[in-house]
């Protein structure tokens, strides 16, 4: 079966059964955070769970490595909406040990996508346009520095509320412990 008929299948089950019941909430989220993690598929249950977050307690936006880079990019956006327009108070990035984005090869990636099918024109045209494509594609070698430079894009962000806790912390991706790196709370006590 495929995979598109077996998850139809399923859902068409769950609706009828309302399994949905148990989730009901709104867009709001009762504990009024936002979280910045990565997509790794270890953390899609164990992280809520570490965190004691049940479904509608917070907004989660989910990346690679939960990296941000880019003030004015697509993560930064979300953050920000979440913020100004669905009622978070403060932020919180979670990198995690054992990252897949832990001294990834940028060239490795391309490589990979050639295998896959992408043509080298393509791939040619793309970095004579202006695309660092090793800038793009590449990851971090510790996920500490990754969180601390995330906690920084956001804490710095011009278009931060003032006063927005931004706190930073590393999960173990088995065990689910966590482990501040940056306390937003201290940090603004300890810079007015």
């Amino acid at each position: 079966m495929r995979k598109i008929d077996e998850i139809m299948a399923y859902n068409k089950e769950f609706v009828q059964n309302k399994g949905y019941e148990e989730y009901l909430t709104n867009k709001f989220p009762e504990k009024r955070m936002v979280i910045v993690t990565c997509m790794d598929t270890r953390l899609t249950e164990l992280l809520p769970k570490a965190m004691n977050l049940k479904n509608g307690d917070a907004k989660i936006i989910k990346n690679a490595g939960a990296i941000i880079t880019a003030p004015f990019g697509n993560i930064m956006r979300s953050i920000l909406i979440a913020l100004y327009e669905l009622n978070t108070k403060e932020v919180f990035i979670v990198g995690h040990h054992e990252c897949g984005m832990t001294g990834i090869d940028p060239n490795n990636v391309v490589s990979h996508m050639k295998a896959r099918g992408v043509e080298d024109h393509v791939i040619h045209t793309l970095r004579h346009s202006g695309i660092n494509l090793n800038r793009w594609l590449t990851g971090f070698d510790s996920v500490r520095e990754s969180v601390e430079n995330s906690v920084d894009i956001v804490r710095n962000h011009p278009l931060l509320p003032p006063r927005t806790p931004v706190h930073g912390l590393i999960i173990h991706p088995e065990t689910g412990a966590l482990e501040v790196v940056i306390d937003g709370d201290r940090y603004l006590e300890s810079h007015g």
